[in-house]
């Protein structure tokens, strides 16, 4: 009797035991995680950053005025020049040859103004003396001052060929330091065509291209703060010098310049650049309110989104029907149905429930 007693207390707490354990898993509820934003203006926020370019603010690509080969070239990546150097020359021969053809021009234009003085001389004398009519002295004046200005128009030539020659060197037009080289020596060199590019900028700046939603909010002299991913301990102000009325058509952003107020020898031209401008309370004109496109979903009664309601550490998601406008580059824009500032989910709607419970992740 002893031995069943204490059979039956086992089993009553093995049955007890089982059923706290149920009764705890039970108890146990999965939270659905979900990504979340706040709902704003298109273009409203008071902070926004834009990645940029560095560079100088005068830079200068090299290319010669005349074809030929080069025969000289004392141009190296990152060299100092002064301006007024000599970096490079062609050999320049079709322009001596046509220059020394100009010069044998001259020559004869010379010769023959020359001829023609003398025979103006003689008709006029002849002319004084009843020797020779009105006519022939006429035709001798003329014939002189054809000569005359062939002769002129010949030593144009001449100059405008000497011209060409000195066309063939390349001299630097302002100090600064060769950004890159694009020719070597005996290259055969075209008009125009680019050898070297010279940064001769004493001030460094960022170029970067602003979306049509703040575009607005920029103008000349306005301050910004500027950083660099490979400068991480430093940051820098800057100063906006130029906006673009017009859209790049490549990238389809307004071009700004911004120059950089506290240069540093550590930025290089080319490098990576963070630009912060702060808007402040700025009054836009046509705010309209703008959600991710991942963020509205549709159903048989029309676009929804899922509102987070919290109540302290509850959070919960509420089905909320919305009207839709335009599609912009930042997503919907939102007619009605929300406000500036609600949460709301931004992934995961197929799989959401109207009151589910979830956490913000």
């Amino acid at each position: 009797m002893k031995y069943i007693n204490k059979s039956c207390l086992i089993l009553i707490s093995v049955v007890l035991l089982c059923s706290c354990g149920e009764k705890e898993k039970q108890e146990e509820k999965f939270i659905r995680p979900v990504k979340y934003e706040q709902v704003g203006f298109l273009g409203g926020e008071k902070v926004r950053s834009f990645s940029g370019t560095a560079r100088t603010d005068k830079i200068i690509t090299l290319s010669f005025r005349n074809t030929g080969i080069i025969t000289e070239f004392n141009i190296k990546l990152g060299q100092k020049v002064k301006k007024g150097e000599l970096l490079a020359k062609l050999d320049n021969v079709q322009s001596r040859l046509a220059y020394e053809q100009a010069v044998t021009q001259l020559n004869s234009a010379a010769s023959q103004m020359n001829t023609s003085k003398l025979n103006l001389n003689r008709i006029r004398s002849l002319y004084e003396k009843g020797s020779s009519p009105l006519s022939d002295f006429e035709a001798a004046k003329n014939s002189f001052r054809t000569a005359q200005e062939s002769y002129e128009s010949t030593k144009r030539g001449v100059d405008i060929q000497q011209e060409q020659i000195r066309y063939g060197f390349l001299y630097a037009p302002e100090d600064g330091t060769i950004a890159s080289v694009t020719a070597e020596i005996d290259e055969n060199i075209s008009i125009g065509q680019s050898v070297a590019v010279l940064n001769a900028g004493a001030d460094m700046e960022i170029s970067l291209g602003i979306p049509e939603s703040v575009i607005n909010g920029i103008s000349p002299n306005m301050k910004v703060n500027i950083d660099f991913a490979s400068l991480a301990e430093k940051s820098f102000l800057g100063e906006v010098t130029e906006v673009s009325p017009a859209a790049d058509v490549n990238t389809a952003t307004y071009p700004i310049t911004v120059k950089i107020s506290n240069p540093s020898n550590e930025i290089k031209s080319g490098m990576a650049a963070n630009v912060t401008f702060d808007f402040g309370e700025r009054n836009l004109k046509n705010k309209q309110l703008i959600v991710p496109t991942n963020a509205v979903g549709e159903d048989s009664n029309g676009r929804f989104v899922f509102v987070i309601e919290e109540n302290g550490e509850l959070k919960k998601v509420k089905k909320q029907q919305v009207t839709i406008g335009n599609l912009t580059t930042d997503g919907f824009e939102i007619k009605s149905g929300l406000s500036a500032g609600q949460k709301i989910a931004t992934a995961g709607l197929q799989t959401l429930l109207d009151g589910q419970e979830v956490k913000l992740q």
